[in-house]
């Protein structure tokens, strides 16, 4: 098979991957902080045995690199555990649809880590996943738990969207599976103070679990993204990654049961139609910077 069609359908895999891990919000009987900390040891463990079998180094290469990985891993811990959290209150598929606004609220705390300006387009994106979120809100009330689900995964997306734009700026120069496995460690070492009595004295399924999560559903995605990449593109992959809440929701509906209502579908179409454009945009933003760099040191020459 061509390479190119082979990294296609193992990145479509990957996404089916990383949407499956909202799942276990719901089949794992622990709460949010505990499913984190089990799930971050086990990925910890595989990403460190990848990287001992590939033969890549650990080490990082300077002291400033450490103290972007602490501050992604933090980062990253915070929006793991309200990741789950928003999953348990609101369910899988409004919880999906609450945390991929990550995209469009890149763009808008963007302009504060690099020189870029917002156009009128975003605003549009912004208001297209506000309108989306109001859809599925039920009641503008935190006694509400979808509604509270939904201010959660909304949290937990802002999270990530610093954590994807330090990460950019600062660690991006070291592999998929290397920067992940530090930040994980990371997560370990925030998340264990805080795990319960109930995760010692969770049934052996909920350990199987916990495994299948941090192994398969979260190692495995991350180490398989870095061979994608070799054949094909950053844009293509940031797009396929936008279909993530619908695998998600797929397999909610298929394996939990769920049957989200056509207001939250709606607003999961106008969230997840902001994100691939602004997706699109991003990328055609930066390939245009790279161009003009190109250009200008060509005429320095």
């Amino acid at each position: 098979m061509d390479p190119v069609k082979r990294s296609l359908i193992s990145l479509h895999f990957t996404v089916v991957l990383l949407g499956g891990t909202a799942l276990f919000s719901q089949i794992i009987p622990l709460n949010a902080t505990d499913i984190t900390l089990g799930r971050s040891v086990f990925a910890c463990i595989a990403l460190m045995l990848y990287l001992w079998i590939s033969g890549e180094s650990f080490r990082l290469g300077s002291r400033k690199d450490y103290t972007v990985a602490v501050t992604l891993g933090v980062l990253m811990a915070a929006h793991w555990v309200t990741y789950f959290a928003a999953m348990q209150c609101a369910g899988v598929s409004v919880g999906m649809i609450a945390l991929f606004t990550f995209p469009v609220i890149t763009v808008l705390i963007e302009p504060f880590f690099e020189r870029i300006r917002l156009v009128w387009q975003d605003f549009i994106s912004a208001i297209a996943v506000l309108v989306g979120i109001y859809f599925i809100v039920p009641e503008v009330s935190l006694e509400n738990d979808v509604t509270l689900g939904v201010i959660i995964g909304i949290f937990s997306a802002v999270l990530y969207s610093f954590r994807n734009l330090i990460h950019r700026q600062h660690f991006s120069h070291y592999s998929g599976a290397k920067a992940m496995a530090w930040q994980i460690l990371i997560v370990c070492i925030c998340i264990l103070p805080l795990g319960s009595e109930a995760l010692i004295d969770a049934p052996m399924s909920a350990w199987w679990l916990l495994l299948l999560l941090g192994s398969v559903f979260t190692a495995l995605p991350h180490a398989l993204i870095a061979a994608c990449l070799t054949h094909l593109r950053a844009k293509t992959f940031s797009l396929i990654a936008c279909m993530q809440p619908f695998y998600g929701v797929i397999l909610a509906v298929i394996l939990l049961g769920e049957s989200p209502g056509w207001r939250a579908l709606l607003g999961g179409l106008l969230v997840t139609s902001a994100s691939i454009y602004e997706t699109m945009n991003t990328h055609k933003l930066h390939k245009k910077e790279d161009d003009d760099a190109d250009s200008g040191a060509s005429g320095s020459k």
